[in-house]
Protein backbone atom coordinates (compact mmCIF):
# COMPACT_ATOMS: atom_id res chain seq x y z
CA UNK A 1 0.00 0.00 0.00
CA UNK A 2 1.17 3.48 -1.10
CA UNK A 3 1.35 5.89 1.76
CA UNK A 4 2.65 9.80 1.68
CA UNK A 5 4.76 11.36 4.28
CA UNK A 6 5.58 15.06 4.21
CA UNK A 7 9.21 16.46 5.86
CA UNK A 8 9.95 20.18 6.25
CA UNK A 9 13.50 20.54 5.33
CA UNK A 10 15.51 23.20 7.95
CA UNK A 11 18.38 23.14 6.10
CA UNK A 12 20.57 21.86 3.28
CA UNK A 13 21.99 19.68 5.50
CA UNK A 14 18.79 18.42 6.42
CA UNK A 15 18.63 17.15 2.59
CA UNK A 16 21.37 15.30 2.63
CA UNK A 17 20.11 13.65 5.98
CA UNK A 18 16.95 12.66 4.73
CA UNK A 19 19.21 11.20 1.77
CA UNK A 20 21.49 9.52 4.09
CA UNK A 21 18.61 8.06 5.58
CA UNK A 22 16.67 6.87 2.29
CA UNK A 23 20.18 5.39 1.18
CA UNK A 24 20.67 3.14 4.66
CA UNK A 25 17.60 1.28 4.10
CA UNK A 26 18.27 0.42 0.59
CA UNK A 27 18.78 -2.91 0.55
CA UNK A 28 19.16 -3.41 -3.98
CA UNK A 29 16.70 -3.56 -6.17
CA UNK A 30 14.48 -0.12 -5.28
CA UNK A 31 13.78 2.16 -7.68
CA UNK A 32 13.82 6.11 -6.21
CA UNK A 33 11.90 8.46 -8.64
CA UNK A 34 12.88 12.20 -7.88
CA UNK A 35 10.72 15.32 -8.74
CA UNK A 36 11.08 18.93 -8.39
CA UNK A 37 12.10 22.44 -9.89
CA UNK A 38 15.59 22.58 -10.61
CA UNK A 39 17.49 24.24 -7.62
CA UNK A 40 15.13 22.13 -4.88
CA UNK A 41 17.98 19.94 -3.96
CA UNK A 42 17.55 16.44 -6.21
CA UNK A 43 21.15 16.52 -6.74
CA UNK A 44 21.62 17.22 -2.92
CA UNK A 45 19.62 14.63 -1.88
CA UNK A 46 21.33 11.96 -3.93
CA UNK A 47 24.51 12.99 -2.11
CA UNK A 48 23.07 11.78 0.35
CA UNK A 49 21.38 8.89 -0.46
CA UNK A 50 25.24 7.96 -1.98
CA UNK A 51 26.53 8.17 1.69
CA UNK A 52 23.66 6.08 3.24
CA UNK A 53 24.92 3.64 0.42
CA UNK A 54 28.62 3.49 1.87
CA UNK A 55 29.72 5.17 -1.31
CA UNK A 56 32.93 6.59 -0.97
CA UNK A 57 33.08 9.93 0.52
CA UNK A 58 35.59 11.38 -1.78
CA UNK A 59 33.75 10.21 -4.83
CA UNK A 60 31.77 13.43 -5.98
CA UNK A 61 28.36 12.90 -6.57
CA UNK A 62 27.59 15.34 -9.53
CA UNK A 63 24.28 16.22 -11.53
CA UNK A 64 24.43 13.79 -14.35
CA UNK A 65 22.54 16.16 -16.75
CA UNK A 66 24.84 16.10 -19.37
CA UNK A 67 25.96 12.33 -19.09
CA UNK A 68 22.54 10.99 -18.58
CA UNK A 69 23.51 8.04 -15.74
CA UNK A 70 26.28 8.08 -13.13
CA UNK A 71 27.18 4.78 -11.55
CA UNK A 72 28.99 4.55 -7.83
CA UNK A 73 29.91 1.69 -5.85
CA UNK A 74 28.72 1.54 -2.36
CA UNK A 75 27.67 -1.32 -0.36
CA UNK A 76 25.09 -2.02 -3.52
CA UNK A 77 25.52 -0.26 -7.14
CA UNK A 78 23.47 2.77 -7.52
CA UNK A 79 22.93 4.29 -10.63
CA UNK A 80 22.41 8.04 -10.86
CA UNK A 81 19.97 9.17 -13.71
CA UNK A 82 18.69 12.45 -15.12
CA UNK A 83 15.36 12.33 -17.44
CA UNK A 84 15.42 16.27 -18.04
CA UNK A 85 16.92 16.07 -21.48
CA UNK A 86 15.04 13.02 -22.87
CA UNK A 87 12.15 13.40 -25.36
CA UNK A 88 10.62 9.85 -24.51
CA UNK A 89 10.10 7.29 -22.51
CA UNK A 90 11.96 5.10 -25.31
CA UNK A 91 15.16 7.09 -24.83
CA UNK A 92 15.11 6.44 -20.90
CA UNK A 93 14.37 2.70 -21.25
CA UNK A 94 17.92 2.49 -24.09
CA UNK A 95 19.24 3.43 -20.56
CA UNK A 96 19.23 0.08 -19.42
CA UNK A 97 18.47 1.34 -16.26
CA UNK A 98 15.39 -1.55 -16.29
CA UNK A 99 18.15 -4.59 -16.60
CA UNK A 100 20.50 -2.84 -13.69
CA UNK A 101 17.30 -2.83 -11.37
CA UNK A 102 17.03 -6.38 -12.07
CA UNK A 103 20.60 -6.97 -11.43
CA UNK A 104 20.08 -5.70 -7.89
CA UNK A 105 21.46 -2.22 -8.40
CA UNK A 106 19.83 0.98 -6.92
CA UNK A 107 18.06 3.01 -9.44
CA UNK A 108 17.63 6.50 -8.84
CA UNK A 109 16.32 9.31 -11.79
CA UNK A 110 16.59 12.91 -11.31
CA UNK A 111 13.05 14.42 -12.99
CA UNK A 112 11.57 11.02 -13.21
CA UNK A 113 8.27 13.05 -13.52
CA UNK A 114 8.59 13.60 -17.06
CA UNK A 115 7.85 9.86 -17.52
CA UNK A 116 5.97 8.80 -14.19
CA UNK A 117 4.91 5.39 -16.54
CA UNK A 118 9.09 4.14 -16.41
CA UNK A 119 9.08 3.57 -12.32
CA UNK A 120 7.79 0.24 -11.14
CA UNK A 121 4.66 0.27 -8.75
CA UNK A 122 6.83 -0.12 -5.82
CA UNK A 123 9.12 2.54 -6.61
CA UNK A 124 9.92 5.75 -3.55
CA UNK A 125 8.94 9.21 -4.85
CA UNK A 126 10.14 11.82 -3.09
CA UNK A 127 9.20 15.31 -4.37
CA UNK A 128 10.90 17.98 -3.50
CA UNK A 129 10.16 21.61 -3.51
CA UNK A 130 11.47 25.10 -2.35
CA UNK A 131 10.46 28.29 -1.66
CA UNK A 132 11.68 31.38 0.39
CA UNK A 133 14.61 29.68 1.20
CA UNK A 134 12.58 26.42 2.67
CA UNK A 135 12.42 22.81 1.43
CA UNK A 136 10.04 20.33 1.65
CA UNK A 137 9.69 16.70 1.24
CA UNK A 138 6.90 15.02 0.09
CA UNK A 139 7.51 10.84 0.16
CA UNK A 140 5.38 8.09 -1.40
CA UNK A 141 5.76 4.89 -1.38
CA UNK A 142 5.57 1.70 0.29
CA UNK A 143 4.56 1.90 4.16
CA UNK A 144 7.46 -0.34 4.84
CA UNK A 145 9.88 2.53 3.21
CA UNK A 146 7.63 5.47 4.94
CA UNK A 147 7.48 3.30 8.22
CA UNK A 148 11.31 3.68 8.50
CA UNK A 149 11.76 7.47 7.61
CA UNK A 150 9.21 8.82 9.49
CA UNK A 151 11.32 7.34 12.73
CA UNK A 152 8.94 4.42 13.23
CA UNK A 153 12.27 2.29 13.56
CA UNK A 154 13.21 4.30 16.32
CA UNK A 155 15.24 7.11 14.06
CA UNK A 156 13.28 10.31 14.50
CA UNK A 157 12.30 13.35 12.58
CA UNK A 158 9.16 12.48 10.85
CA UNK A 159 6.07 11.33 10.95
CA UNK A 160 2.77 10.21 8.49
CA UNK A 161 1.37 13.53 9.32
CA UNK A 162 4.47 15.48 8.62
CA UNK A 163 7.44 16.39 10.12
CA UNK A 164 10.83 18.15 10.12
CA UNK A 165 14.36 17.05 10.04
Amino acid sequence: MDERLTIDLAAPEATLELGRRIGSMLKGGEFLALAGPLGAGKTLLMRGVAAGLGVNPREPVVSPTFVLVREYAGRVRLLHADAYRLGSIEELRQLGLEEQLSAGAVVAIEWADRFPDFAPESAVWVALESAAGARRATVRGPSAALAALSGADGAGGASAAGGRL
